[in-house]
């Protein structure tokens, strides 16, 4: 098999479980925790409120993206396969191509700097990149095979994931607040969520113990109000529903 038609086979491949591969990584986080030494992974307010922060601003720059697209770009379809109706090529995709991915790059990077472990760091950002390089070129792949020249011309100008310039063309759509709550509450959750589990296990080999720590879990039961709030909304009216997201 040539390998342009590999790498698109593996990358549709790990696109339709792109949402729950990444766990193994977090699952390797907790054998470096658990073997790692224990004092570097001790409690320190101040770096682990920048790692949670790094993991927030990937999911600012998820809530910019998902909050002007149009439906089914930018999309979380996964059991389907690639979708798009139309290309995404104003706002945050006036400067790079992959703006979701780059977020969820940062928002996994921040549980993995709570590891405390230089060389883990370094695995994750290289086996990163050739996860989603084969995605990229997955849908890169699509896009054009649906798109052709119209598709080529703007990825010509356009950076995959790091910008070489601001020249920011304004969005088509406006920001839906709606869109990025139904959207985008799962994600927020999440973050919070594996922040916990990773604050509870270093609490565990350190002392043998299932103990939180404050303010983790007061941040945690904060955010779990809100998500089950937006949920209920979700699931049980139409209020975050809107037309032609």
């Amino acid at each position: 098999m040539a390998l342009v038609h590999e790498f698109e086979k593996t990358g549709n491949w790990l696109f339709v479980r792109r949402s729950w591969l990444p766990l193994f990584f977090v699952a390797a986080g907790f054998g470096v925790i658990y073997f790692y030494k224990k004092s570097s992974i001790a409690f320190d307010f101040t770096p682990e409120m920048i790692f949670l922060l790094i993991s927030l601003l990937g999911e600012l720059i998820r809530i910019i993206t998902v909050g002007h697209a149009p439906r089914n770009t930018s999309g979380r379809n996964t059991s389907e396969g690639q979708v798009a109706d139309v290309i995404n090529t104003s706002g945050i995709y006036s400067i790079i191509r992959h703006p979701l991915y780059v977020g969820n790059l940062l928002m996994w990077l921040g549980p993995v700097l709570f590891i405390r472990s230089g060389w883990f760091t370094m695995l994750f950002l290289l086996s990163y990149w050739i996860y989603y390089e084969r995605i990229m070129f997955a849908e890169e792949q699509f896009l054009r095979k649906k798109f052709g020249k119209a598709y080529d011309k703007w990825s010509a100008s356009v950076p995959a994931v790091i910008p070489k310039s601001f020249k920011y063309v304004k969005p088509v759509l406006p920001f839906s607040v709606k869109t990025v709550l139904h959207r985008e509450y799962n994600s927020f959750f999440n973050v919070f969520l594996i922040f916990l589990v990773l604050d509870v296990f270093r609490n565990f080999t350190m002392t043998g113990g299932f103990l939180v720590t404050p303010v983790w879990l007061w941040m945690f039961c904060g955010v779990f109000i809100f998500w089950l709030v937006v949920r209920i909304i979700w699931k049980q009216t139409y209020l975050l529903k809107v037309d032609g997201r």
